[in-house]
């Protein structure tokens, strides 16, 4: 217990003897990761944007105009059936009408001069969430455009595609810029280490003369980069929280885009802390670049 206690004290002691070069550390290390947590925040995000409109999509099966009631009844019958299905709604002609005046009703005059109601009945089908990739919903609809009474199948599947090819590059975009301002923060909590190893050299020689090990020297500077990472971790979390929280505030009052701050939403306490063990693995990592560089005969 007593070396424990020693060990922590030796790290506190690293820190607060370099203050502003720990500061600097540390800042420096919550502006790099908040870089990357910007990235991450808005992969998050539209991933859960992504997940919302693809449960959201409803798939129009377009009848033919003279399809038969009994034809019909069938086709839904085989539809409900459909082990991909999980819900489907009829819509007849008359209420397809109804819904486009009620919905469009500066244009409802169109349809006025054609006579006969020209808007067919339909089928809205909903698939089953382990049936909503684009894969398996463009197979679906290709098997069920070729039953006999389908006119046209048709899904708001294209907004799907590109937001899940922008979610690609961003990601690929987030590993790139996380790597690159890692080794940064790799390399400042290194250089942190170098300079107190340089500050207390004549103690760590003390110590080497009445017999301490290699290992018991370098754990306390392995504790204060873990430590300078883990503070910085910490601090890009609350940079990055009131940033997000201004952002949401600016939103609803601007009110352009009405209803999709309640959409957005922070990173879970789950990824809070796994991003802080990131943070305390990057200052570990430095500590340990920098034992490395001083080499073996200063320690």
């Amino acid at each position: 217990m007593r070396r424990f206690l020693y060990i922590v004290r030796e790290a506190w002691a690293n820190m607060r003897i370099n203050r502003t070069t720990t500061i600097v550390a540390i800042l420096t290390t919550a502006f790099t990761l908040a870089c990357v947590g910007i990235f991450l925040l808005l992969y998050v995000n539209l991933r859960h944007a992504a997940g919302w409109l693809q449960e959201d999509v409803k798939i129009m099966v377009y009848l033919d105009d003279g399809v038969s009631t009994p034809l019909r009844q069938a086709l839904e019958q085989q539809l409900k059936v459909d082990r991909m299905v999980a819900e489907v709604v009829f819509i007849s002609k008359e209420q397809a009408l109804k819904e486009f005046r009620a919905q469009f009703p500066a244009d409802s005059h169109l349809l006025e001069g054609l006579g006969e109601n020209p808007l067919p009945a339909s089928f809205v089908v909903t698939l089953a969430p382990n049936y909503r990739s684009p894969e398996s919903m463009q197979g679906w609809a290709d098997r069920v455009q070729t039953m006999e009474g389908v006119a046209k199948v048709d899904y708001n599947q294209e907004w799907i595609n590109v937001l899940t090819e922008l979610i690609g590059y961003i990601e690929l975009v987030a590993i790139g810029v996380g790597l690159l301002l890692s080794a940064a923060s790799v390399t400042i909590i290194g250089n942190t280490i170098r300079l107190a190893l340089f500050t207390r050299r004549e103690e760590i020689e003390i110590l080497r003369s009445i017999g301490a090990t290699r290992t018991f020297i370098r754990i306390p500077y392995f504790i204060e980069g873990a430590a300078l990472g883990a503070f910085g971790s910490a601090l890009s979390l609350g940079i990055l929280k009131i940033g997000f929280e201004l952002f949401r505030q600016q939103m609803q009052l601007t009110g352009r885009f009405s209803g999709i701050e309640s959409m957005l939403s922070f990173f879970p306490l789950s990824l809070c802390l796994a991003l802080i063990m990131a943070g305390m693995g990057l200052g570990l990592a430095g500590s340990v670049v920098s034992l490395l560089r001083v080499g073996e005969g200063r320690t």
